[in-house]
C-alpha cells in the first residue's frame, strides 16, 4: 500500500512528532509502508509526519533500494555529533518540484533506535548525511525552506499558494 505524501501547507509538516514507544508488528508494517511509498515516490528519505504521522521516525534508502545496507529506519534520532560543511541541491517530497542549495554539515553522527528496538550509532556522509538531516528537520517540525533567506522564502510560499488556487498542489 503506498500512503499519501502531505504537502507543504499541512499543519503536521510544521509540529514536533512524538517519541516513538511502542515498537511492535504494526509499526513494523507502517515502515514497510513508508519504504513502499518512499520509493515509488523516487525519494532516498521519508519521515513520518510526510504521511501525516506526527511521529519520531523516518527512513533512507540513498542507494533507491540497490544496496541493503544503504535502507535504514531512524526512531528517535539524536545527532552526535556534524563536522564539515557543504552546499548542495535539495529538494523534497513535500515540495514537489522544488530545489535550491542548501548549507549542511557533510558528515554527521546519529544515535537512533532500529526496528527491532536496538539502539545503534551510525556515521552519514554525502548525500546520507544530508538526508539524514533534511528526515531529522522534519520529524522536528520544520522544513527546508527555513534555510532560505526570507526574500526567498516568501517567493517559494507565493508560488505555493498559486499552485493551491490553480488546484495543482493537493
Amino acid at each position: 500500500m503506498t500512503l499519501k505524501i502531505v504537502k507543504y501547507g499541512d499543519p503536521v509538516l510544521q509540529k514536533e512528532g512524538e517519541e516513538i514507544t511502542n515498537i511492535d508488528g504494526e509499526l513494523a508494517k507502517f515502515v514497510d509502508e513508508m519504504f513502499g511509498t518512499m520509493y515509488t515516490a523516487k525519494g532516498v528519505g521519508l519521515a513520518a509526519p510526510q504521511v501525516a504521522l506526527s511521529k519520531k521516525l523516518f527512513v533512507m534508502d540513498v542507494s533507491s533500494g540497490k544496496d541493503k545496507q544503504d535502507k535504514l529506519v531512524v526512531i528517535n534520532p539524536q545527532i552526535v555529533e556534524t563536522k564539515g560543511k557543504i552546499v548542495s541541491e535539495e529538494g523534497c517530497l513535500s515540495f514537489p518540484g522544488i530545489y535550491f542549495e542548501v548549507e549542511r554539515p557533510e558528515i554527521v553522527t546519529v544515535q537512533a533506535i532500529d526496528i527491532n528496538g536496538k539502539e545503534y550509532t551510525f556515521e552519514a556522509s554525502g548525500l546520507a548525511a544530508r538526508c539524514v538531516l533534511h528526515e531529522k528537520e522534519h520529524i522536528d517540525g520544520h522544513v527546508f525552506i527555513e534555510h532560505l533567506s526570507p526574500l526567498k522564502r516568501d517567493l517559494i510560499k507565493r508560488k505555493i499558494n498559486k499552485k493551491i488556487k490553480l488546484g495543482e498542489w493537493e
